[in-house]
């Protein structure tokens, strides 16, 4: 087995995980839970997008949520952004990375963000551009890189050639997004080894869903093929809305858990974390999605 020494985790529960919760939640929550992300020993969280708040009512309040963080050295606090003018609130709010996205599957781009996948890359270029003048990190999203909601199977060199197209325009790192779930740990391999033929392995990083409960062996197959930067969710916070049962993403907590029994490294301690994720469950009157964190609980 090829298994990484050390794992970096990036976290998104506070914008994945809460975009599409219906209730409102407050922006001192929101900024609490990142500060026990933090606490915890996670020094990447997704703290919150920049995008049309008519689409994504629930992140309306991201530039409040930044200003009102207890920044830690070291810690990179990114948010998601669309074009030109998310980035220039992202960088308003002193967001210290910013993340972009494009779709592997035609139909979702056009439902996501009304456009063809090359019309959403195009509008990547002068934010790009941007981001470079200011020096400011991009990363790089692939949503449904196994499968559509709409169009089903997902042919795996559209995946490839859009990788190209996010590092050759200055992305330094691109996150594969199993969105709705349907992933199993032979495709994740079979993709993962298609890319690397022309791209780095230290390239890549797993974004996996769990809604058909496959996201912790998927990333497990991905950590064999040498991927060592996973996305996970505290509490496994959100969920797609185009998928029937689906659990959001893989829920930090047991990833910690996977990656402990391991003997990887990745700094975090899952104890605060636990804490973390019933803390903001406790706030949203859900129950933990987290397995370990339920289970530690009893």
């Amino acid at each position: 087995m090829n298994l990484p020494s050390k794992v970096r985790i990036v976290e998104v529960g506070p914008r994945d995980g809460l975009q599409n919760e219906k209730q409102t939640i407050a922006a001192a929550t929101k900024i609490q839970l990142i500060e026990n992300l933090v606490a915890a020993g996670l020094n990447y969280v997704e703290a919150g997008s920049f995008v049309n708040p008519k689409w994504v009512p629930q992140m309306a309040d991201s530039s409040a949520v930044f200003s009102g963080i207890r920044r830690t050295p070291g810690v990179t606090y990114a948010a998601l952004i669309p074009n030109l003018q998310g980035f220039e609130r992202a960088i308003g709010a002193n967001a210290n990375e910013v993340a972009i996205f494009a779709a592997a599957s035609e139909d979702f781009s056009q439902k996501n963000v009304n456009c063809s996948i090359s019309e959403s890359i195009a509008r990547f270029v002068p934010l790009i551009t941007a981001a470079q003048a200011q020096r400011v990190p991009v990363r790089g999203y692939i949503s449904c890189v196994v499968g559509c909601p709409y169009s089903g199977a997902v042919d795996t060199h559209q995946v490839v050639t859009i990788a190209h197209e996010l590092l050759a325009m200055g992305c330094y790192e691109i996150s594969l997004g199993d969105t709705i779930g349907v992933g199993t740990p032979g495709q994740i391999k079979q993709l993962i080894e298609l890319l690397t033929r022309q791209i780095p392995i230290e390239k890549l990083a797993v974004h996996m869903h769990d809604t058909y409960g496959q996201a912790l062996v998927n990333i497990y197959a991905a950590l064999e093929m040498g991927v060592s930067v996973v996305d996970s969710s505290v509490a496994g916070l959100g969920g797609c809305p185009y998928a029937l049962g689906a659990t959001g993403n893989v829920a930090t907590e047991d990833l910690v858990y996977l990656l402990n029994g391991l003997g990887i490294t990745h700094g975090v301690d899952l104890e605060k974390l636990i804490y973390a994720g019933n803390t903001i469950s406790a706030a949203l009157h859900k129950q933990n999605n987290s397995k370990v964190a339920r289970a530690k609980s009893q």
